[in-house]
């Protein structure tokens, strides 16, 4: 809906092209994606972060890769249960081989609500090391509808990630069904960029 080039991979060819279909992207398994792409972003549950990146990690040196990564540990995904890292996204640094910019992101917005073509009403935080990095997936984040805030470094991920479980909890306790979401208030919009 942003106008941008999208490409969906999964291990499953089959499972690509049933997501991309629908809206018209490119498809193809996860190696083969992320070996054409620009900006590669992950979006799978825990379970699969490690093996995902093990499939792409030669063919990600010198790209940006945003990891949605959240940990989540079924049947009690509203309770807080950040890995041996610290976090998923540490998880991945370590994972992941030299050269390959890494960031994190998208963990406080809920699916259903990205998929709108409007404001989503929701702030993605953004976690990186370099400024850079983190400038371009809020670009992406800000394309998304939602407004995108520097969060610092990569390791200030587990704050975000953590934050996910409660989202989870404030959605069940209240019954949010389109998914509770953050908003970081004081900050002026063309600020949150810079």
């Amino acid at each position: 809906m942003a106008g941008l080039d999208v490409a969906i991979g999964s291990r499953s060819v089959e499972a690509a092209k049933a997501a991309a279909e629908p809206i018209g992207a490119r498809f193809g398994c996860n190696r083969d994606v992320a070996e054409n792409a620009d900006i590669v972003v992950i979006t799978v549950p825990a379970k699969a972060q490690l093996a995902t990146l093990a499939d792409i990690a030669e063919v990600v040196r010198g790209k940006l890769v945003v990891d949605t990564t959240v940990p989540l540990v079924p049947p009690t995904v509203a309770r807080v249960q950040l890995p041996e890292e610290g976090s998923a996204a540490m998880r991945a640094r370590v994972a992941l081989p030299e050269g390959v910019d890494l960031v994190s992101a998208f963990h406080n917005v809920a699916a259903q609500k990205l998929a709108q073509p409007s404001d989503v009403g929701c702030d993605v935080l953004v976690f990186g090391d370099t400024r850079e990095s983190r400038a371009v997936a809020i670009a992406l984040a800000n394309k998304a509808g939602t407004r995108g805030i520097h969060g610092g470094p990569l390791a200030n991920s587990a704050a975000a990630e953590a934050m996910t479980s409660v989202l989870i909890h404030i959605n069940r306790t209240y019954g949010v069904n389109e998914g509770a979401g953050i908003k970081i208030s004081g900050i002026l919009q063309q600020s949150a960029s810079e």
